[in-house]
């Protein structure tokens, strides 16, 4: 049987290898057909020659970026083990920043590679489409973007809109007024804003325009300038509403559309308008489109499981 021994130089074996060896496990589910024992500031594996030669690259990898970056979790892993190049999981130092210094002290950052690339993507172009399932970040890394731009006067204002589906004409039968009557619909963007902005100051904000949060059948007829525009739950647009939406941007505005085609509320037979517009946009210069994936899951690791589950499925049909 071959062998290959890796030494571990200027890396604190404990914190490559993870709590309890879980970065060494999490290798043996990967390379199961190898033997990989780790001690010391040394890592040896035992079995077939292609197989050490494909072990003894992907380590090199993981090195290379722990050398980096200092640090190593379970998705950055993932990513490295089934990358086909750095450019996969390398982003610059500048996208990994703290992007707003939020409520009691919470530091709001991108968390994984591709929310990064979403940083950088929305840095150098003025629109960007942030595609992924739930719980990837997209929302809540556009959210903390557009309470930077404003909070550095890039912007005079932040919009944030979702299209009401589920709501559709039916509002009728809610209590309240219009506002309590959408405000459910937008909740995610609250929830996002207050985690960023202190109570009494966006309230202020939200009663002077400077944040405005809406239905997307709202922005209808208006001109959106010196701000930044997110749409979210952008697959659940018809054509004629996301025509309508990226018509409306105006000078000095950056505009983020998110969603997930997989989750489409729209009537049977209804084309959904972020499908479309992934598709007619893809080449036009200026508009940047990142794809999370459930690498990039960051709410409770069940999360990724149930979307590997649905997509099992899924593939199957």
């Amino acid at each position: 049987m071959n062998e290959i021994i890796l030494e571990l130089e200027e890396i604190t074996p404990k914190e490559f290898f993870g709590a309890q060896n879980a970065n060494i496990e999490l290798l043996k589910k990967y390379f199961p057909k190898l033997k990989i024992v780790a001690r010391g500031n040394k890592i040896k594996a035992y079995g077939d020659e292609d197989l050490l030669e494909e072990f003894d690259r992907r380590m090199m990898m993981l090195m290379k970026h722990f050398g980096k970056y200092n640090k190593l979790d379970e998705n950055v892993i993932e990513r490295i083990l089934t990358s086909q190049s750095s450019d996969d999981y390398t982003t610059s130092a500048k996208s990994g920043e703290v992007i707003v210094h939020g409520v009691g002290g919470r530091l709001i950052k991108a968390q994984t590679v591709n929310q990064r690339k979403l940083v950088e993507s929305i840095r150098k172009n003025d629109m960007v489409f942030a595609i992924g399932p739930a719980g990837t970040g997209k929302t809540y890394t556009g959210v903390a973007l557009a309470v930077q731009a404003l909070k550095n006067k890039e912007v005079k204002r932040i919009i944030l809109t979702r299209p009401a589906v589920e709501a559709g004409e039916n509002l009728g039968f809610l209590p309240g007024d219009l506002k309590e009557k959408l405000d459910p619909y937008m909740q995610p963007l609250y929830d996002a804003l207050r985690d960023m902005i202190p109570h009494e100051k966006l309230d202020a904000y939200i009663e002077k325009g400077v944040i405005q949060i809406a239905p997307l059948a709202f922005m209808r007829g208006r001109t959106l300038d010196n701000a930044f525009v997110i749409l979210d739950e952008g697959q659940n647009t018809t054509h004629a509403q996301m025509k309508m939406f990226l018509t409306r941007m105006g000078k000095n505005a950056k505009f983020l559309l998110t969603g997930d085609p997989g989750q489409v509320d729209l009537p049977r037979r209804t084309i959904s308008g972020l499908k479309e517009a992934l598709l007619v946009l893809k080449n036009v210069e200026g508009i940047g489109m990142i794809y999370l994936d459930d690498k990039d899951v960051i709410r409770h690791k069940l999360v990724k499981k149930v979307i590997a589950a649905y997509k099992n499925i899924e593939n199957r049909d």
